[in-house]
């Protein structure tokens, strides 16, 4: 193990100590805003130190058995090597485990997110291919047990979609889709091609976090215009009839969000705040980082037919993630909210880049 990894581990170890301590303070008990956050410190680092004590015992367990080995002692030397023989290959596995749990935590994963699909290029074809895209993560969803809100939805012809924003609640939500940003390109013979051609259509996903706590991130009332309108598609006469839905522009930044789903106008614009904090949220660490903002305009770029991230080929039943070269034969299955094994692919290929960069450093 690298000395500046065997540093970082005794800081934590330290550390850990530290917190033991304070949360027994009375004083700190007293701020429940510090003992709350000292709490969720030591959650997050416990599992680390576990596992850093677990391969102190392995290594100390190792160098024993060597030198009884060693050493004059013939009666314990079988005892000895049969421990020896557990332990191979123990300490690289430990230090593989510790280095993944010593990667930066992105404080979003955990949380729920937003996912926003736009048609792309290829008309009506393009709408149907959103429905699609729109109903596999939907799939997905319900297979991770998350629900599912729809904050805006606007119908096209042919029965597809415009555009679909909605909200993701769960745990991990936006670790599992936080990779699906980019442009989807699909390759098929739509329904109305008479001659059985194969068209390609696109359309753009983003995913966005959820802000945990809308007031963190400063909306000035003075920024906002607020629009009410009479909701279209699904609803009922009721929803048609009343000005329930609700459009926010922050002049500012000039980001416009819609909320139409629910009959109260209340409700509604409090989902069009939430969704709003979110993009000024990413706009703000867009901003920060500008790498970062670059690649992200590269991935989702203008949904242009040139620009993917993954295809979905119909005739062939395959779908292919051209970032890490993954192809899967069956789309059938993926397209019916079986994709977590790519978002997990997706994840450990992030992790494999992340610990190349912290072994180089």
């Amino acid at each position: 193990m690298h000395d500046s990894m065997l540093k970082k581990l005794d800081q934590l170890q330290k550390r850990i100590k530290e917190i033991e301590t304070l949360l027994l303070d009375p004083e700190t008990t007293k701020d429940i805003d510090k003992y709350t956050l000292l709490n969720k410190e030591f959650a997050d680092l416990k599992p680390i130190v576990e596992k850093f004590e677990e391969y102190n015992r392995t290594i100390i367990s190792i160098n024993d058995a060597n030198e009884i080995i060693n050493s004059d002692e013939q009666d314990l030397r079988q005892l000895a090597e049969e421990e020896l023989k557990k332990s191979l290959g123990k300490p690289e596995l430990l230090e593989q485990e510790l280095k993944l749990m010593l990667l930066p935590k992105d404080s979003a994963d955990d949380g729920s997110a937003y996912l926003e699909i736009r048609a792309g290029a290829g008309g009506d074809e393009a709408g149907i291919f959103a429905g699609d895209l729109f109903r596999m993560y939907s799939r997905l969803s319900e297979r991770e047990g998350w629900n599912l809100e729809v904050i805006d939805i606007k119908q096209s012809e042919q029965g597809g979609l415009k555009e679909v924003i909605a909200k993701l609640v769960g745990k991990s939500v936006f670790k599992v889709l936080k990779f699906e940003s980019g442009v989807h390109r699909v390759q098929r013979v739509p329904e109305t091609e008479s001659q059985g051609r194969i068209h390609t259509s696109t359309c753009t996903v983003a995913v966005l976090p959820e802000v945990q706590e809308v007031q963190d991130i400063n909306i000035d009332k003075n920024d906002l215009r607020i629009d009410t309108f009479r909701a279209s598609g699904a609803g009922g006469q009721h929803v048609n009839k009343t000005d329930s839905a609700v459009r926010l522009t922050h002049i500012p930044s000039g980001l416009v969000v819609e909320c139409q789903d629910g009959r109260s106008q209340h409700k509604n614009k409090e989902k069009a705040l939430s969704l709003l904090a979110a993009k000024l949220k990413q706009q703000e660490i867009d901003n920060q980082q500008e790498s970062i903002a670059s690649e992200r305009k590269i991935m989702v770029g203008t949904g242009d037919r040139s620009e993917k991230i993954r295809t979905y080929n119909f005739p062939q039943g395959r779908m292919t993630d051209h970032r890490i070269k993954l192809t899967q034969h069956n789309l059938d299955q993926i397209m019916d909210g079986d994709i977590k094994t790519v978002c997990d692919a997706l994840l450990a290929e992030n992790q494999l880049a992340m610990l190349s960069q912290l072994e180089s450093e």
